[in-house]
């Protein structure tokens, strides 16, 4: 009696098996990747009501990111600068360009320049600047080299994976605290030899446990 189907149709599951499994690792990898905050986030980079060049600020003219942001190694959030830290040099520095005329017209009327935010965590996660550069974690760790960038954008996830990879051993990203604002400062090649010596001097043992970042 004839074959209804022909012998190579013998190998159709097999063949469907193998098949199947590379949809679901592309499935798998496709949302791994793509619906993960270093594709859907990372690269963020609103406009902003004021072009500011942090590389001309603090790359080329050099200034310090304390001076803008002076409460980050004494509070749990990294301030706005006011208008007025502007234009305690814009008074005199370019005081009639163009450029700077919603900052004028915020220093004249006491309105806030409505800066858009950048970095942002979700409600329910507790980030305390303050510790994090007391400890010896620097600017450039979460927020990418800033001073080489026009416009600030997101360079870092951000996110509770993130977070956690360096809570477990944050050796690689601790320095001494005197250059945490130096995004040229470059870590020495026992790096990891110091930043565990660190970790023992300063008692630094980052929390992995839920309350430490939902309170």
């Amino acid at each position: 009696m004839a074959q209804l189907f022909p012998k190579w149709t013998n190998q159709l599951p097999t063949y469907a098996a193998i098949a199947g499994l590379f949809v679901v690792v592309f499935v798998v990898g496709f949302i791994w990747y793509y619906f993960s905050p270093w594709y859907t986030d990372v690269g963020y980079k609103p406009v902003q009501p004021v072009k500011y060049s942090h590389k001309l600020h603090a790359d080329d003219l050099g200034i310090d990111c304390r001076y803008c942001h002076n409460f980050v190694e004494k509070s749990p959030n990294a301030n706005i600068p006011p208008t007025q830290t502007c234009m305690n040099c814009h008074t005199i520095v370019k005081a009639d360009s163009e450029k700077l005329l919603v900052v004028r017209e915020s220093w004249m009327t006491n309105k806030p320049i409505e800066w858009v935010r950048v970095h942002k965590l979700p409600d329910y996660a507790y980030f305390d600047h303050s510790v994090h550069l007391n400890a010896g974690v620097g600017c450039i760790s979460c927020h990418g080299n800033i001073a080489k960038m026009e416009e600030v954008k997101l360079a870092k996830p951000l996110s509770m994976s993130w977070c956690l990879d360096c809570h477990r051993d944050p050796a690689m990203q601790l320095r001494p605290v005197s250059e945490i604002t130096n995004m040229d400062w470059e870590p020495p090649a026992n790096q990891l030899e110091i930043g565990h010596k660190i970790m023992e001097e300063r008692n630094i043992f980052p929390t992995t446990d839920c309350s430490g970042c939902h309170r």
